[in-house]
């Protein structure tokens, strides 16, 4: 009996193989036998100079942004302590002070 690999979409381990591809009966999700587990990279998180950002990483906001809904304004050089990174429209998400929750994206900010 082979073992084949569960589905990556709802993990079900009744895959059973199509051709090249492998196929869920539970889902109907269809992927390339040839794409093991560990074939999806992690995405990388780049600020506006380049240098890659990490969960935990302090930024500065590198132009004056104008939050939707906000009567305020984020001044440049603001510094964002202890990003969270997150796969979305926003990259980044936050606390920073004197408005609350906020979401970022990379290209606005710097590291520190």
């Amino acid at each position: 009996m082979s073992s084949l690999p569960p589905c990556p979409s709802c993990q079900s381990t009744y895959t059973y193989e199509d051709g090249a591809n492998l196929v869920c009966p539970e889902c109907g999700h269809e992927w390339s036998a040839q794409a093991g587990a560990g074939a999806e990279t992690a995405r990388v998180y780049r600020d506006a100079s380049g240098n890659i950002l990490q969960d935990g990483d302090t930024v500065t906001v590198i132009k004056d942004l104008k939050p939707k809904g906000s009567g305020g304004v984020i001044k440049q050089g603001t510094k964002v302590k202890n990003i969270r990174l997150v796969d979305s429209d926003h990259d980044i998400d936050c606390k920073i002070e004197g408005f609350g929750a906020m979401s970022l994206k990379t290209e606005f900010v710097r590291k520190v």
